[in-house]
């Protein structure tokens, strides 16, 4: 017995003596490190949820076809949008879950149908989504937001034989982007009613032609089931918040797309051949406020293969073809400064700017330019880019489709 007791005194008098050698001092940080542990080990924990939406909406008239220049020649005023949707959290134990303890993020489907289906058709959408409680007013209330963004299918496009009087529609496959606000309810802990008022825009980027858009306003109510015993959302107990120290980090992005140029030269509409090429880079150093925004500069720089092309047109061949020279490079390429500002949530990340082209020369260059993208984020310092750019505040100019890469990211 007494040999035993020795050798485990020897034992802890040698696990003692190690730790300096190992660790260097006994703090808290070493203390800590199993239960940080512990809890990324649960960081992987989602709590689901399902949901469902009826969402009526107007159609702004923002172009001759919707106002009443179509088949039936009556506006085309109305939509109705059927939504199903899955979403999840992350643990309130979770890395994750500490820093965004309130906000969820899935995927949708819809089927949407207009006043006018054989002209427009009834587009079903698939879609990624992220909300989140912008105010809370009591332990069941919160006015919340929500943002969806996908792809719709099934459009009956503009077709100059048999459509042809669709100038908002020009390719069966849009794009969709929606932002809604709404009341959100807990009737149970795994039930909540919300109802609010949503956004919806439907376009092609400008990759197809015509490219007149579908704007939507609208409301919404829907029903969500949480399947778990508590829901976070309704006051449930988690584990203590996590904020990140504010920091200055860097984001860079390669981008790339095409699109088609149309001009409007002596009251005549026209619509240059073919597809042209964009090739585009941004490097944005961006200071994070909180565990929600962070803002900055942006140097943007962009060569566009269509840019300012119309004023290098010649005349019509026999062919009764258009053909146009290529303009230089200096006519096509630009470098421009923009203010940044980012709403930063798990998964996904809303980048908007507003910028002025500083390098440039020739009209499609010159002046203001605003960018709105979606970043999904890969790895912690990978993400993908999806953005549209709009220049002047109202022409719609091209997609940003790329890669991009955060340096000195403490988040």
């Amino acid at each position: 017995m007494n040999r035993n007791m020795n050798t485990r005194r020897l034992l802890c008098i040698l696990c003692l003596l190690a730790l300096p050698a190992v660790g260097g001092k006994l703090d808290a940080q070493t203390v800590a490190e199993p239960v940080r542990q512990r809890n990324d080990s649960v960081g992987h924990a989602f709590i689901h949820q399902i949901g469902f939406d009826i969402r009526p909406g107007y159609v702004v008239p923002t172009n001759s076809f919707l106002a009443g220049d179509n088949a039936q020649q009556k506006a085309i005023d109305q939509s109705l949008s059927l939504h199903l949707k899955y979403a999840f959290r992350f643990s309130p134990n979770s890395c994750l879950g500490k820093l965004y303890p309130s906000a969820y993020q899935g995927i949708g489907v819809s089927y949407s149908t207009f006043s006018r289906p054989d002209e427009l058709g009834s587009p079903v959408t698939v879609y990624v989504f992220q909300g989140a409680p912008l105010m809370q007013f009591s332990r069941r209330l919160s006015l919340d937001y929500e943002w969806n963004f996908g792809a719709s299918f099934g459009w009956k496009k503009y077709d100059e034989l048999y459509n042809q009087k669709n100038m908002a529609i020009g390719s069966e496959i849009n794009a969709y982007i929606n932002l809604g606000f709404f009341l959100n309810w807990q009737l149970h802990p795994q039930w909540k009613l919300a109802a609010g008022v949503d956004f919806t825009h439907f376009s092609n980027g400008n990759t197809h032609y015509p490219n007149g858009g579908l704007n939507a306003i609208g409301g919404r109510i829907g029903v969500v089931r949480t399947f778990d015993a508590t829901d976070g959302a309704a006051g449930a107990a988690g584990s203590k918040r996590l904020f990140i120290e504010p920091h200055v980090s860097y984001d860079l992005v390669v981008y790339g797309a095409t699109r088609k140029k149309g001009f409007v030269k002596d009251n005549v509409p026209s619509l240059v051949p073919g597809s042209f090429g964009i090739i585009g880079l941004n490097f944005a150093p961006m200071y994070n406020l909180n565990n929600y925004f962070r803002a900055g500069l942006s140097v943007d720089a962009q060569y566009d293969e269509s840019a300012n092309i119309k004023d290098y047109k010649l005349e019509r061949t026999y062919s009764d073809e258009l053909k146009f020279h290529r303009p230089p490079f200096r006519k096509q390429f630009a470098v421009g400064v923009s203010l940044r500002a980012e709403l930063v949530m798990p998964i996904f990340s809303i980048n908007a700017g507003l910028g002025r082209n500083l390098i440039c020369s020739g009209d499609d260059t010159q002046g203001f330019y605003q960018i709105l993208a979606l970043k999904t984020y890969v790895t912690r310092h990978l993400f993908l880019h999806v953005g549209y750019q709009l220049s002047k505040f109202k022409d719609p100019n091209n997609l940003m489709l790329g890669l991009g890469y955060r340096f000195h990211d403490k988040r």
